[in-house]
């Protein structure tokens, strides 16, 4: 693990594969560091001739924990309060925009899931020259008509912190049995693990607070989305909780020739069972992409 600093924060990375290799910047989602995204996984990218980067987002894991804004009123926002969002996604689209720089990587293939999916669009739109291809997992386009978690999925999301390890860890595997995918067995060992060893690297309520508050505060993307001319995949899972599959085929129809990949069984996680036929999807659109 390394870290760079990108203006006002430092962004902790990791890297697969050789840098002489095509770059495939991974971005995750809400509360969800950077190992969100399994070694496994990123090694059959990287098996593929790709130099993959993933990283922790501003206020999670290792990277910059911006306690000095404090923590917002998650449901003051939800009401339309944007006094206490002290940033947005375009902000954490700038971060990885930095991120390449300091990188020294003028382009990547870009691949975000859930707000990193969001964060990625935005990038696409913000930064257009810095995205050779962009895929979007389990994401939406801030249209708040679409994408809508269901019930159980916002009790999820606005649950109280965890009073230690092992609520934490029990909280992840409560909330995967929610949000997770009903066509596939949840792998509970790996989550606990993983659960775990986020809760070792760094555990900030404060921090996923304010990352949703950005969310929350950002505005629609839709009309943005129709200006992205890259190889667009958008990838969702037929049976997501948190957010309605609605949100991935408006954010495909948005985008001018995007692919649209519903994957039957699936919800708000990356089943190990679909790896195979993702890393195969990603890859064949990097290819298009750069006239492989």
């Amino acid at each position: 693990m390394q870290t760079v600093r990108v203006g006002d924060v430092e962004l902790a990375y990791e890297t697969f594969g050789s840098a002489e290799d095509t770059p495939l910047l991974l971005v995750m989602g809400l509360a969800t560091q950077m190992i969100g995204w399994p070694d496994e996984f990123c090694r059959m990218l990287a098996e593929r001739g790709l130099y993959v980067v993933r990283f922790d987002n501003r206020d999670i894991g290792l990277s910059t924990h911006l306690d000095a804004a404090g923590k917002p009123d998650v449901l003051a926002v939800m009401g339309g309060d944007r006094s206490g969002v002290p940033y947005l996604l375009a902000d954490m689209a700038d971060d990885t925009a930095g991120l390449l720089d300091a990188l020294g990587i003028d382009s990547a293939h870009v691949v975000g899931a859930s707000m990193g999916g969001m964060i990625a669009q935005s990038l696409a739109v913000r930064h257009p020259e810095r995205v050779r291809s962009l895929t979007s997992i389990m994401s939406t386009t801030g249209d708040p008509a679409v994408g809508a978690p269901a019930e159980a999925a916002l009790g999820v999301l606005l649950a109280p912190p965890a009073a230690d390890r092992d609520a934490a860890v029990q909280r992840a595997v409560d909330a995967y049995r929610v949000i997770g995918s009903p066509g596939f067995e949840l792998d509970e060992h790996a989550l606990r693990e993983r659960a775990g060893l986020s809760y070792d690297r760094a555990y900030n309520p404060a921090g996923v607070a304010r990352q949703l508050a950005a969310i929350l505060a950002s505005p629609d993307r839709t009309a943005d989305l129709a200006r992205v001319a890259v190889p667009t995949l958008v990838v969702h899972g037929e049976q997501d909780a948190l957010v309605d599959v609605s949100g991935g085929r408006a954010t495909a129809a948005a985008i001018p020739g995007a692919e649209l990949l519903v994957v039957d069984g699936m919800g708000h996680d990356l089943p190990r069972e679909v790896w195979p036929q993702l890393v195969d999807r990603i890859t064949a659109l990097t290819a298009r992409a750069d006239g492989r």
